[in-house]
């Protein structure tokens, strides 16, 4: 069965090229070394605007915190779980949890930095956050909204890839 197996993948890699080894198009013709071909610069996407970055201060006996209006409310700010069960999960197998602090959104396997507030209150943030997860970074407006006494969090995810889909998490016991 082995001795099959290189020889058919051989085959089937042959069967993927097309022999030829000229380029077509319009690039074929040009006047183009190379080097020049390697050289061609990457799109150029439009700059940031610049987002202040929100002043820290420690609070005795608890941590970095973030204060003023960079920060996500603290009625926001806690472990939650989609599925209740991961709220004692051991960490790293806890697949629903999200962990808010007062400038980011850490989930099972990314991690977002708060990067504009939108819209804020007691109970409700909408803001834009730099995301990044498995080798992946990108951009995201989240909206968090605080249900049933501040023991129910809704999120929504809104721009691009987003689904806008209500994702209903079970706040977790400290």
């Amino acid at each position: 069965m082995k001795r099959w197996i290189t020889p058919l993948a051989v085959l089937l890699l042959a069967a993927c090229s097309s022999g030829k080894d000229e380029e077509s198009g319009p690039e074929a013709t040009a006047d183009f070394g190379p080097l020049k071909k390697a050289e061609r610069p990457e799109p150029v996407e439009a700059p940031e605007p610049a987002v202040p970055a929100p002043t820290e201060k420690r609070a005795e006996g608890s941590g970095a915190d973030v204060g003023g209006a960079n920060a996500i409310p603290r009625a926001i700010r806690g472990r939650w779980a989609l599925d209740v069960a991961h709220c004692t999960a051991r960490k790293g197998t806890d697949l629903t949890a999200l962990t808010i602090d007062a400038a980011s959104l850490r989930f099972y396997e990314s991690h977002g930095e708060l990067a504009r507030i939108r819209e804020s209150a007691a109970d409700r943030l909408v803001a834009d956050y730099r995301f990044s997860g498995e080798g992946e970074t990108w951009r995201q407006r989240v909206e968090l909204d605080l249900r049933d006494g501040g023991r129910t969090l809704v999120r929504r995810d809104h721009g691009e890839g987003a689904t806008g889909e209500a994702l209903r998490y079970t706040r977790c016991a400290a």
